[in-house]
């Protein structure tokens, strides 16, 4: 088996477990097209760009990491960890949409799964990135 085809193959397996993991869930909240997007993103997705968003995966987390620790969501590294996750996302969604990217911030929060995720390292961290993705797409009321 070629490196090529192993890289398919690993591709297909993330989309497979997605798909059984989230897969319902996903395609009742945004739709079938929404999901087959996002999948055919990624099936297409080269070497080169999926190295890319694993580097920017690493980068937002260090970013973020930093920018919790001064408590400002306004102040620059929480910004630009917020302007990170919009290169993020970008790489995933066929358009960027702030009012999206900052109900995606929102659901950090709500959805206990998201929420331990973030918070993992850093209990609140999830609401700083909220917050820094509110204050970023200008959505903080």
């Amino acid at each position: 088996m070629t490196d090529q085809e192993k890289f398919e193959g690993f591709k297909q397996k993330l989309i497979d477990e997605n798909e059984a993991k989230y897969g319902k869930e996903v395609r009742e909240k945004y739709g079938d097209e929404a999901v087959e997007s996002s999948n055919a993103r990624l099936r297409n997705m080269s070497k080169e760009e999926f190295e890319k968003i694993n580097a920017l995966s690493k980068e937002i987390d260090e970013t973020l990491a930093k920018a919790f620790e001064t408590g400002d969501p306004a102040g620059p590294l929480a910004q630009k960890a917020a302007e990170l996750h919009k290169e993020w996302i970008s790489m995933w969604w066929n358009y960027y949409d702030r009012e999206a990217h900052a109900g995606l911030a929102q659901m950090y929060v709500e959805d206990e799964r998201f929420k331990a995720y973030y918070d993992k390292k850093q209990p609140g961290r999830a609401e700083f990135l909220r917050d820094a993705i509110l204050i970023y797409t200008g959505m903080m009321k």
